[in-house]
């Protein structure tokens, strides 16, 4: 299970603001179980479903890092949209655009989300992570973090700043 329960500099945040995932092995699939705080961010103009640049808007981000630097980031919004990259490298995408089974729901000031996509998409040796959750526009934009990460401004991929990981227990 990933807290994501600081600023991405390392502050605790209000227990409002709080975010949790639950990231398990489910036979040959990984699921992701997502309880959010809901800010009301407008969405991304199109309908639900694969949408690059996700980042842009309320979302959460999961980033699961293997051997050699290569690690799977998924990006999940409270409206439905997605975006799932596979890099080995900093920044270095070798496969973007792929397919998950993802479904949220909104209630009041929170949201559930649950995705599902194959463990072929997983590096080998997964034994780091970090969770990110980000709100807000312009100077109000707010970037929340599991594990906190050095530097004048949040960059996501240090992968230096991720924490140890273990998959959760099937349900």
């Amino acid at each position: 299970m990933l807290h994501i329960d600081r600023t991405w500099d390392g502050n605790l945040l209000a227990m409002q603001d709080r975010a949790r995932l639950d990231v398990r092995l489910a036979e040959q699939w990984v699921e992701v179980d997502i309880e959010a705080p809901f800010y009301g961010d407008t969405p991304p103009a199109h309908p639900a479903g694969e949408t690059d640049r996700l980042w842009e808007y309320e979302v959460i981000e999961l980033f699961l890092l293997g051997d050699n630097s290569v690690y799977l980031e998924i990006e999940m919004g409270p409206h439905g949209h997605y975006w799932v990259l596979q890099l080995h490298g900093v920044r270095r995408v070798t496969a973007q655009g792929l397919p998950m089974q993802y479904d949220t729901q909104i209630r009041d000031r929170s949201w559930q989300g649950t995705a599902r996509f194959p463990f072929s998409y997983v590096p080998p040796g997964v034994s780091r992570a970090n969770a990110y959750a980000m709100h807000g526009a312009g100077a109000e934009r707010r970037y929340f973090a599991a594990f906190a990460m050095p530097g004048k401004r949040p960059d996501f991929h240090q992968l230096t700043a991720f924490g140890p990981f273990t998959w959760s227990s099937e349900r």
